[in-house]
């Protein structure tokens, strides 16, 4: 018998294909686990609606739950509204470890001045400036530093 701390657990080898050092579990998408019997339900939230990835995560989740044992595993994708602020505090440090500027913790509606500055995940500056706010994927945006006169790219706030 397995706890939801026991699937979490397992989750966390699941990795986002177009973030490939962060897991499913740090970025905040497993919204809800339960557990009934033999049977595992996993609910999951979209980092953005069309998400091309969600299919992929959803069927790696089942895979990795079917090779520890659980035999009956359904994920759910819930049209929920994903937040940036529910990346983990541990995903937040593999952004930047990875060398993208992990985005600012948001109260209230997101707007184009979250965009302006980043932090500078290579030598954490502010003294930073957006050169495009259309990075290699949906989520991210391009940034330049004008201490360390790196380019990185930013999780996009939302």
């Amino acid at each position: 018998m397995y706890t939801k701390a026991d699937i979490q657990e397992l989750l966390k080898s699941v990795m986002d294909p177009e973030i490939p050092f962060i897991s499913v579990v740090q970025l905040g998408i497993i919204d809800d686990i339960r557990i009934e019997g033999k049977r595992v339900e996993i609910d999951m939230v979209p980092t953005f609606a069309g998400c091309p990835a969600i299919d992929l995560m959803k069927m790696q989740i089942e895979k990795v739950c079917r090779e520890a044992g659980i035999e009956e595993v359904e994920v759910l994708v819930k049209q929920k509204a994903w937040s940036t602020n529910r990346i983990s505090k541990s995903g937040r440090k593999a952004l930047k470890d990875f060398g993208l500027s992990p985005p600012p913790k948001v109260e209230g509606e997101v707007d184009m001045q979250l965009l302006q500055h980043a932090e500078c995940p290579k030598c954490g500056s502010t003294r930073t400036r957006l050169l495009n706010t259309f990075g290699p994927t949906a989520c991210r945006a391009i940034h330049h530093c004008d201490d360390c006169h790196e380019t990185f790219e930013q999780m996009k706030p939302l």
